[in-house]
């Protein structure tokens, strides 16, 4: 562990995404970065693909890039409504939607039994005060100026 902030939120933000992946890989069969993306498309959905990208944070090709993958192997639809154009919206199937609900609801106990566990000793964790921090700092990053005049969000392609 480092004594710099920068790199011990990197390294947890790490250690907690090879956990969360390790356990969807033996639970479920998915990984962590598959599992993401059907999350956030729960929270969004119908989107397409631009809404996705953003919530992503991922550019609109990579997400088109996922898309039949995952309508192919039943996780998402993919429709262009009635005068949309080429709009695309995007939509869980019922195993989609079971999968995020499942997992999610695991990964959501598996992460509080972390963060609550007597190994941590004599400061434990407010797992309910721990979320709304991060929520808030979460939200107040996003509304910074970004330093040196780059956007604050790059649309790196990561999924």
């Amino acid at each position: 562990m480092s004594d710099r902030l920068t790199f011990t939120l990197h390294e947890l933000l790490a250690e907690l995404d090879a956990f969360a992946d390790a356990a969807l890989r033996s639970g479920y069969g998915v990984t962590f970065n598959h599992f993401q993306f059907l999350a956030v498309l729960y929270d969004a959905e119908p989107a397409d693909m631009t809404t996705l990208a953003h919530c992503l944070g991922v550019t609109k090709a990579a997400v088109s890039k996922r898309v039949p993958a995952l309508v192919d192997d039943g996780w998402i639809t993919a429709q262009s409504p009635p005068g949309a154009g080429r709009s695309v919206l995007l939509s869980l199937t019922p195993r989609g939607t079971e999968l995020v609900r499942d997992a999610g609801a695991v990964l959501e106990r598996e992460f509080a039994a972390m963060l609550t566990h007597p190994a941590l000793g004599d400061d434990p964790i407010d797992v309910p005060r721990l979320n709304a921090q991060l929520v808030t700092l979460t939200d107040f990053i996003k509304n910074q100026p970004s330093p040196h005049g780059r956007p604050a969000h790059s649309e790196e392609t990561v999924a």
